[in-house]
């Protein structure tokens, strides 16, 4: 599966502990990205600066609903069953 145009859930959702060219502490969950450009790709993908966390994170039809909203909705539940 490939990523929604327009989306971008995945990079607003979820927190990232490990650090992001902009953001040396990481970001907490529901905060953009820096790195989220106006057309809501990612400004780090492919290159070895973006976070482990982020590569390792594959579109899926569970994950990304039908759109934008349902995965916002799926990833912020998961963020939130996943805090400590």
């Amino acid at each position: 599966m490939e990523c929604r145009p327009g989306c971008g859930a995945c990079c607003v959702a979820p927190s990232v502990s490990s650090p992001i060219p902009g953001l040396p502490n990481g970001k907490p969950a529901g905060v953009p990205c820096p790195q989220l450009g106006d057309d809501y790709r990612c400004a780090l993908f492919g290159l070895p600066e973006r976070p482990a966390v982020c590569s390792s994170l594959r579109p899926e039809p569970e994950m990304c609903g039908a759109s934008r909203a349902e995965a916002l909705a799926y990833l912020e539940s998961l963020e939130r069953e996943t805090a400590p």
